[in-house]
């Protein structure tokens, strides 16, 4: 069985993501392409988005989520991306289980005493009229039928336990604008998914079938493989994919990593020669390419693991993670190497991050800094 090291593994995942070379697909067939964006920090997709596509303009994604053909909402992880209209109806039913299962991991005890069922019903009630609600006013109304006993912090965790297996764990719904417009800051407010999108949510599929699990896999290859079982759930939250996984084995072909671990592929995705040369990629904080492994050495090192999970945007130098950036508030783009760049890499990166910068200011800025190497 082939062995593909970490850097075959990262020039594939470059090329899935669409950061070896930048792609003219319009924002929402990458978003379908992508299995979706994380975008719990509401402007950092903007910046995904410029990163992989050649004209990618802001409003394109304003006028997606505004149209309704793109959502924020809760699914992979009971994290928040931004989904198709279709994927986010589609896959939801799928993700259910998980999302009950991960609120019951961290406030089972909370939660005690509560009906879940009565309190999905109690939620659905009040959403049922189509106004959009925060989380503050679904709370005041159906928080009332389980009081929390005691004081402060015990009645506070009790009420974050209510909201976080209320939506999304049980009531799907959709974060609607204005927040994630471009360059606009806004609370949250909710609105039932299917009541948003104008379509019921996809039912679950009859027992012993999963066809939404087997599209999961396909769609996770084309977007993120050679891969591993374990970076499929990593991506996803789900546990019950093997099943998917052993159905569609015919049609998969394998490989192994440098440590022996099966990786899965579809048969024609590219796997481009690790001697490609990898642009320059300014990535934003939380971004697929990173996080969308359980095995993340394909694109950065051991020792800046957790980068990924502390919400710190980084760049790409060479096809792995060689620095961090950020922006002030005169709009100067900040960059700290992670390691020494050589003459051309820094080079490489001022350029990129000019383009960056400018992009984020509507072109009233191009300034870029370093902070030392290290």
């Amino acid at each position: 069985m082939t062995v593909l090291d970490d850097r075959a593994l990262g020039r594939a995942t470059l090329a899935r993501q669409l950061l070896l070379e930048r792609a003219g697909l319009p924002a929402e067939d990458a978003i379908a392409h992508l299995g979706g964006l994380q975008a719990q920090e509401p402007q950092e997709p903007f910046t995904g988005l410029w990163s992989r596509l050649r004209a990618f303009e802001p409003s394109h994604l304003s006028g997606l989520l505004t149209g309704r053909r793109v959502v924020r909402t809760h699914l992979m992880r009971r994290t928040v991306h931004l989904l198709t209209a279709g994927d986010a109806l589609d896959w939801r039913s799928r993700h259910e289980s998980m999302l009950r299962q991960r609120v019951l991991g961290v406030y089972r005890g909370e939660l005690a005493g509560v009906d879940l069922g009565e309190l999905a019903a109690a939620g659905r009630a009040v959403m049922a009229d189509g106004e959009p609600r925060t989380m503050s006013e679904l709370l005041q109304t159906v928080e009332k039928r389980w009081p929390a006993a005691g004081q402060w912090p015990a009645a506070g965790q009790r009420r974050r336990a209510l909201g976080e297996m209320l939506i999304p764990a049980l009531v799907p719904a959709a974060q609607i604008p204005p927040r994630g417009l471009w360059r606009t800051r806004a609370g949250v407010r909710h609105v039932l998914l299917s009541a948003w999108l104008g379509r019921e949510i996809t039912p679950p599929a009859p027992h012993g079938t999963d066809p939404v699990g087997q599209a999961l896999v396909r769609r996770y290859l084309a977007a993120y493989g050679p891969a591993t079982s374990a970076d499929l759930r990593a991506w996803c939250g789900l546990a019950g994919l093997p099943a998917a996984i052993a159905a569609l084995r015919e049609e998969l072909v394998s490989f192994r990593d440098e440590r022996g671990r099966e990786l899965l592929d579809l048969p024609d995705a590219p796997r481009p020669d690790p001697g490609t040369p990898a642009p320059v990629r300014f990535l934003p904080a939380f971004d697929n390419a990173v996080l969308g492994y359980q095995y993340r050495g394909r694109i950065i090192d051991d020792a800046h693991r957790g980068l990924s999970v502390a919400g710190e945007r980084v760049v790409l130098v060479d096809g792995r993670v060689g620095a961090t950036w950020t922006t002030g508030r005169d709009a100067t783009l900040t960059i700290t190497p992670l390691r020494r760049l050589s003459r051309t890499e820094r080079s490489d990166v001022a350029e990129q991050g000019e383009a960056l910068a400018s992009f984020l200011s509507d072109g009233d800025s191009d300034r870029v800094e370093f902070a030392e190497d290290p």
